[in-house]
């Protein structure tokens, strides 16, 4: 995770949580209060995300990722780590606008599968990685 994108605490806990899944299966049920002070409301819908294996990575033979997270709606969210961003309208309300949250419960399930190797793993040509892009392009625009 790029340190410019969460504040110290949140990488910290995050860090904390990946190394106490690696040693024990007991770490959802340590750090859950935690996860809730530091990331408030999303912290349970995005640990259910997680449980329900939403997450997939999506990598590109030229080594690009972006991942993708099916929402509870059923909606499929496209979310880049790398700049700490999601397409759901919850983003761009409570953390774009708003700043009332870190992020959004989709963001927060993209770190913490990755944090747990949760995440499921897809391969795609650079073709389909750059159609999903263009999608979300005319979605948004």
């Amino acid at each position: 995770m790029d340190s410019s994108t969460l504040p110290a605490v949140a990488e910290e806990l995050l860090r904390e949580i990946k190394k106490a899944f690696q040693e024990s299966s007991h770490g959802r049920d340590t750090f859950s209060s935690r996860l809730k002070f530091i990331f408030g409301p999303s912290a349970v819908p995005a640990l259910d995300l997680v449980d329900q294996r939403s997450v997939t990575r999506l990598r590109s033979p030229s080594g690009r990722t972006l991942y993708q997270v099916l929402g509870s709606s059923g909606k499929l969210y496209t979310c880049y780590s790398s700049c700490h961003f999601c397409t759901c309208p919850a983003f761009g309300f409570s953390v774009l606008q708003k700043s009332e949250s870190l992020l959004c419960k989709h963001i927060l399930a993209v770190y913490l599968s990755q944090a747990l190797g949760a995440c499921q793993e897809l391969s795609v040509s650079e073709e389909q990685l750059t159609n999903i892009l263009l999608a979300e392009e005319e979605d948004e625009g």
